[in-house]
């Protein structure tokens, strides 16, 4: 049975097999070509390289395959990372692709059940059925896709355990805020992020599509929701205007990606609490391959700064 990944420590050398999420082709300053690839396994990923590469493994080498790999594990600047001696293809009929994937770590069944019992919470009859043609359209996506291709998330059913966390913590601010509008920070919880099944690739090997690239999810769902909205003749209600601003501003300013910053005290909540959310996961993720008493890798979505595990 192949060690997996979360197992790995400094020094040790293995073969098995692992999914190749991110590959880049290379070439050093002396010309000779390598590659860059990001390998992962249902535990966890790890940064790779292979140096020297011939020239039959660069052409059958691709992201979103399965490949047996011989390996060294070093340590570098602080994080673990494969030296890879040998890459040999495999079979892809013999092998399946979801065995190589990491998932949320929370049962399919209890996220359906928290994303369903929120949508039928909602009392505004606008909100409660432009989310429930929204849901009924995505449901299969929604539940399989990662929230990211990377960084917070980034795993099969990630988006709808983002929401469901943030769905957690947006109840628990109404219990002490009681003038927030429920309804309202609700609904964009839940609605902010769809987008994303546009804008990524898919649960496997994620990339960003070219509408993903070229508006982003934000754009996205903006337009998405207008038009959904036209469509059941509420296009003019404050109520969409109201939604289709928590989806603009929802990443808080414009140097994150939002056209518009908040400026309604709900969206000031849903860009906090989706920072927090996020921010939170990638925390966790960093600090479990990590030995107490020693640090983090410095991560980039958290001001490239590098976290400390506490011995206690």
């Amino acid at each position: 049975m192949n060690k997996e990944i979360k197992d790995f420590k400094d020094g040790d050398s293995g073969q098995g097999l692992l999914l190749v999420n991110q590959l880049v082709k290379g070439v050093t300053s002396n010309g000779a070509p390598y590659l860059s690839m990001t390998l992962q396994d249902r535990s966890g990923s790890i940064e790779a390289k292979m140096w020297d590469v011939r020239q039959e493994v660069l052409n059958q080498a691709e992201s979103g395959r399965i490949y047996e790999f011989r390996y060294d594990v070093l340590k570098y600047r602080n994080a673990l990372q494969l030296r890879i001696g040998e890459m040999r293809s495999v079979d892809q009929e013999t092998v399946d692709l979801r065995d190589f994937v990491s998932s949320a770590p929370i049962p399919l069944e209890l996220l359906k059940s928290k994303i369903h019992d929120a949508i039928g919470s909602i009392e505004n009859p606008i909100w409660r059925s432009v989310l429930v043609k929204l849901f009924t359209e995505y449901q299969n996506e929604f539940f399989d896709y990662p929230a990211a291709s990377k960084n917070h998330h980034s795993f099969i059913g990630g988006l709808a355990m983002h929401v469901a966390g943030m769905l957690d913590i947006a109840n628990e601010l109404c219990r002490c805020y009681p003038f927030l509008n429920r309804d309202l920070l609700i609904s964009g919880v839940l609605i902010h992020d769809l987008g994303k099944i546009t804008e990524l690739s898919g649960a496997v090997a994620t990339e960003y599509t070219l509408e993903g690239k070229l508006l982003g999810h934000i754009s996205i769902m903006q337009a998405k929701l207008y038009e959904l909205a036209k469509e059941m003749g509420y296009q003019d209600s404050e109520e969409i205007t109201l939604l289709r601003h928590m989806i603009l501003s929802h990443h808080g300013k414009m140097e994150f990606g939002s056209p518009v910053l908040p400026l309604i005290m709900e969206a000031e909540v849903l860009y906090l609490i989706d920072n927090l959310d996020a921010r939170l996961n990638t925390l966790s993720m960093a600090l479990s391959s990590v030995e107490p008493g020693q640090f983090t890798a410095r991560l980039f979505p958290l001001e490239n700064r590098a976290f400390y595990k506490p011995k206690k």
